[in-house]
């Protein structure tokens, strides 16, 4: 092989023939799908361009990539830093949220969506401790936070996606 005149050899656990299973290859085989770069490359189900659904072998950000970036958030410990504003907080950690949006949303953006979601959950918690009125209301809080999207869309740079508001056409 070309790889045994360098001094590299292949990982037994880590070297696999992958079966790329789609809408035209229906087989079977142990081993359909695999990470790579942070993406899990598996069948999906796409909307195909004549209309309808279809299965189609491709990535999307991998589980153990998502874990890593909820450990991140959590260690921000949003929700302890009610001493800090809106704006402050925005800017402290859009530029890693953009990060991952421009990653791992390039492809199957629907996969990186929970992970958002946990930074909204955050935020409302950051809200209901910063101001007084918002304490031990989860709901209030959320549509508090809700209200500030639709006024400044972009505060955040997850905002767009979520919740639709600032959406450019073509951006991407």
């Amino acid at each position: 092989m070309g790889h045994d005149h360098c001094g590299l050899t292949l990982h037994p656990d880590k070297t696999k023939i992958v079966y790329c299973r789609d809408e035209s290859r229906r087989g079977t085989h142990p081993v359909y799908k695999f990470d790579f770069l942070g993406y899990t490359f598996r069948p999906r189900l796409v909307s195909k361009k004549a209309g309808g659904m279809g299965v189609s072998f491709g990535p999307a950000a991998s589980p153990t990539a998502l874990k890593a970036i909820r450990g991140t958030i959590r260690s921000w410990s949003l929700h302890l830093r009610s001493d800090k504003a809106l704006d402050d907080l925005a800017r402290m950690f859009n530029s890693y949220i953009r990060g991952w949006i421009n990653y791992y949303g390039r492809f199957c953006p629907s996969a990186l969506q929970p992970t958002l979601w946990s930074i909204e959950r955050y935020l409302a918690r950051w809200a209901s401790g910063k101001y007084k009125s918002l304490r031990r209301h989860k709901r209030r809080s959320r549509h508090w936070l809700l209200r500030i999207a639709q006024r400044q869309p972009r505060l955040f740079a997850h905002w767009p996606l979520l919740h639709g508001y600032g959406r450019t056409m073509g951006a991407g």
